[in-house]
């Protein structure tokens, strides 16, 4: 895949750059960033010294250290809280559809989800947040190790924009072997259409147990939410190429609808219930507009 449909332009980074994202829980850690402690008095606690590095702000240059060493070196401070944000991108064949729509988003769920993930990782870079990211199916199919900083931007967006579909999902099997659980608190992010007959739960209770703030974001297109087939149709499963010969009617279109948002609802109640974000993330619902809107009722955004 073509990493081009994920670059954004100027206007739109220098937006996101405004956002930040809003986690309930930090780690206390010597960090230059965004992130202060609302601890009182704190603000001097320095800690240490370390190397600019690109994608820092020059503002925090000691530039009396520059003049004695010669290097440039930012300082540290106890008081700021870094973050590590998890990027997970489903790429099982189902979010390889529902391209056929000339919508905002106009791409298949996989690409508008790679975009979505793309800007979250470009906030949590420019926050000076820590930022990994990887690509499952029925396994993990690619890891992205720790980047930080704006500068690793491009190596975010590489990453994602090159991840290839894969045949068949199982969340479960993927995310809960050893080299997908987080060792570390931190916040979680999942992008799928969570279209499992299983798995979903307890994935996502899985993560809870691990300290992650888990954030579900279930992107759909509208096909799926709003599907107006008509006839004789056979409907094939794209990940296990089993089909079906369906008589479309009204009555099979609103008995599909009526399942669909039972499921949805049903997921929406039980990250309710235990403290996980969730937002339904429409492709034809252009990126921006759903991180402007749609996050921020979630309160993941601030």
């Amino acid at each position: 895949m073509n990493a081009e449909p994920l670059l954004l332009d100027s206007p739109s980074l220098l937006r996101l750059e405004r956002m930040t994202i809003a986690a309930k829980n930090r780690i206390r850690g010597a960090m230059q960033g965004k992130r202060k402690s609302k601890q009182q008095g704190s603000s001097l606690d320095f800690a240490d010294y370390r190397l600019y590095a690109p994608g820092d702000d020059i503002r925090q240059i000691d530039w009396n250290a520059y003049g004695r060493s010669g290097k440039p070196f930012v300082k540290l401070f106890h008081d700021e809280r870094e973050l590590h944000v998890r990027l997970w991108v489903d790429v099982s064949g189902s979010m390889n559809t529902g391209g056929g729509t000339s919508g905002a988003g106009g791409g298949t769920k996989l690409l508008h989800a790679k975009k979505l993930a793309a800007c979250v990782g470009y906030m949590a870079l420019s926050g000076y947040d820590r930022v990994s990211a990887g690509l499952f199916g029925d396994q993990v199919s690619a890891l992205l190790p720790t980047v930080r900083g704006k500068a690793a931007a491009q190596r975010l967006f590489r990453f994602l924009a090159e991840g290839e579909p894969a045949a068949a999902g199982d969340i479960e099997r993927a995310l809960l072997q050893p080299i997908a659980l987080p060792r570390q608190p931190g916040m979680t992010w999942i992008f799928s259409d969570f279209l499992y007959e299983k798995g979903v739960r307890e994935t996502l209770n899985m993560l809870l147990a691990a300290r992650q703030e888990v954030v579900v974001v279930q992107v759909l297109s509208p096909e799926e939410l709003h599907p107006e087939y008509d006839g004789d149709l056979r409907l094939v499963d794209v990940e296990t190429g089993a089909g079906k010969e369906v008589a479309m009617s009204p009555k099979v279109l609103k008995a599909y609808k009526e399942a669909l948002d039972a499921y949805t609802g049903g997921l929406r109640a039980f990250c309710h219930e235990r403290g996980i974000a969730y937002g339904l993330a429409p492709t034809n619902v252009s990126v921006l507009e759903w991180i402007a809107t749609t996050m921020r009722g979630m309160g993941v955004l601030q």
